[in-house]
């Protein structure tokens, strides 16, 4: 039997199929990507209700900062991004390109934590912030405090965009380029697994830090309590980055190196990168393709939806636990739950569900579970405003408590879903790629298209807020827009999910060309200016499907 085909039950036993279908051999590949997915992934868990607590808790600000932060400056932040990426990919190879962009992550949190924070009341302009609230109207308080804390907002666009920088286009790119599709089928599901994990003890060691220093635990650097919290996290954040790099440039040396584990000439190509790709030409190649059209539809639905409804979550979440440290307690409890709910999903549902229900089944789980989460919350939201007493008498808490728990309980479900089934397909939908779209579609969609979404859900948050004025009044026309993009969401899986099975079925070589010809006029003077590939390497990378 061929280890290129290591998914036939005759090769594991029927528990190891499930749980762990990974040859021995591979593991010396398979533990050290593991390892540095569940850091990555660790640090961006314990930055994302980091910045939060930071933003929304803030004097004078709120959840309704969130919309105004994605759209003037978590965009343009990703779009800088994704230009340097691109620019640094088409002069250096993806492993240098790697250590830069890494650093230049770990270097902001750095002087963050221990020069801008500490000076945060000389250099945040209150004055001038007090003098815009008086002038503008009520519902652009948003974008006052984003003004207000403006190094706050930076922390915040940065912890944002170590999820879609180093997370997506960093790691999954690298994971895309030296993962077989054999491999992929059965190994793509482990990753998630390594990913929940990281969610576990990322909220517990956050929750670990917030009461050591509220119960009044000794730490040598912080004025108050909730500012030793926050160096003891970034901390952890910084230990956590150092180690993914000294993991990354140890497989580098002693695995990629292996012809078992991934073809050498491969290798040697990244470094001859000599062209320009540029944003637009990637942009222009996936507007041409069908397949890299629908998995940016996916990605930007996904994160529209999420935005949506998470800002009117932490705005309750926020009137319920109004301290920055309660907020980060309550939060990073919340990310140890979904962790656990994504590790078992990961290890019983993700790839056995890949493996027998095929991709489309799998990719549709998640956009069903935010649709029935969703209609939940927002039942319970109206109810709050309308009907109040008769949630007293008929749950016996306050409607605050209730529309908290059920936001919660939709968060957690909807991100532990993302996590266990929705990152796997939706990160196998790019292996059947040629590796020229493989790098056009990782930079366009992971680096912009995501934040296109979360842009897009904020700038519909925004719109209501200016006229409207308070979230709770335009949360009626959030679920509406929610409905619509859920719908569009479910077409462009099926759409997609078919060009899928006709590429990794038997005898899909002609498809595959066919797809991956599709918008050949773009590609040829990429390709003339990359020079990446030869002939040879993509004729493999097809008989590898």
């Amino acid at each position: 039997m061929s280890a290129e085909n290591p998914s036939n039950a005759r090769e594991f036993g029927p528990w190891r199929t499930y749980l762990w279908p990974v040859h021995r051999y591979e593991l010396k590949k398979l533990i050290p990507m593991l390892l540095i997915f569940f850091f990555i992934s660790f640090d961006y868990n314990v930055l994302r209700t980091l910045k939060d607590s930071l933003l929304i808790t803030a004097k004078s600000s709120g959840a309704e900062v969130i919309p105004f932060v994605k759209v003037w400056a978590m965009f343009p932040g990703a779009v800088l991004m994704t230009l340097l990426f691109t620019w640094l990919s088409n002069r250096m190879s993806r492993e240098r390109v790697f250590y830069i962009i890494f650093s230049i992550f770990l270097s902001y949190f750095f002087i963050f934590t221990f020069i801008l924070y500490p000076f945060r009341d000389i250099i945040h302009p209150h004055a001038t912030a007090d003098m815009m609230e008086g002038i503008l109207p009520i519902g652009a308080k948003g974008l006052v405090a984003m003004f207000r804390y403006w190094s706050f907002t930076i922390f915040y666009v940065m912890s944002e965009l170590w999820g879609n920088i180093i997370l997506f286009v960093l790691f999954w790119g690298f994971a895309n380029q030296v993962t077989k599709m054999g491999e992929a089928k059965r190994f793509y599901g482990l990753f998630g697994v390594g990913a929940n994990f990281s969610g576990i003890f990322a909220g517990q060691a956050s929750v670990f830090c917030c009461n050591y220093t509220r119960n009044g635990g000794f730490f040598p650097i912080g004025a108050d309590a909730w500012h030793q919290s926050l160096v003891m996290i970034v901390s952890l954040v910084l230990i956590g980055g150092f180690i993914s790099i000294a993991l990354f440039r140890w497989m580098n040396k002693e695995v990629l190196t292996d012809p078992r584990y991934y073809d050498p000439s491969s290798v040697k190509t990244e470094g001859e990168v000599k062209g320009k790709l540029s944003l637009k030409q990637s942009f222009s190649v996936l507007l041409r393709s069908r397949y890299l059209l629908c998995i940016a539809i996916i990605v930007i639905s996904y994160n529209l939806i999420i935005n949506l409804t998470e800002v009117i979550w932490k705005h309750q979440v926020k009137e319920l636990y109004p301290d920055p440290n309660d907020y980060t307690l309550y939060m990073n409890h919340i990310v140890s739950i979904i962790g656990l709910i994504a590790t078992f999903t990961s290890l019983f549902i993700s790839g056995n569900a890949i493996r027998k229900g095929g991709w489309t089944f799998t990719a549709m789980i998640t956009p069903a579970i935010l649709l029935i989460t969703s209609i939940g919350f927002f039942s319970f939201f109206f109810l709050k405003t309308t009907a109040p007493d008769l949630v007293v008498a008929l749950l016996g808490t306050t409607p605050l408590m209730i529309v908290v728990f059920f936001g919660s309980s939709q968060n957690i479900l909807s991100r532990a879903a993302k996590y266990s089934v929705f990152d796997a397909t939706k990160e196998m939908a790019f292996v059947p790629l040629n590796p020229e779209k493989k790098l056009v579609g990782k930079a366009a969609i992971d680096g912009v298209c995501s934040r296109l979404g979360k842009s897009g859900g904020s700038v519909i948050h925004q719109s209501l807020l200016l006229f409207f004025s308070t979230l709770t009044a335009s949360a009626p026309y959030v679920g509406a827009a929610l409905l619509v993009v859920t719908v569009i969401w479910m077409i462009a899986i099926r759409a997609l999910g078919k060009e899928f099975n006709a590429l990794t079925t038997p005898g899909a070589e002609k498809l595959a060309e066919n797809e991956n010809s599709e918008s050949e006029s773009q590609l040829i003077p990429i390709r003339q200016n990359l020079n990446v590939l030869n002939e040879h390497s993509i004729l493999k990378e097809q008989q590898a499907v």
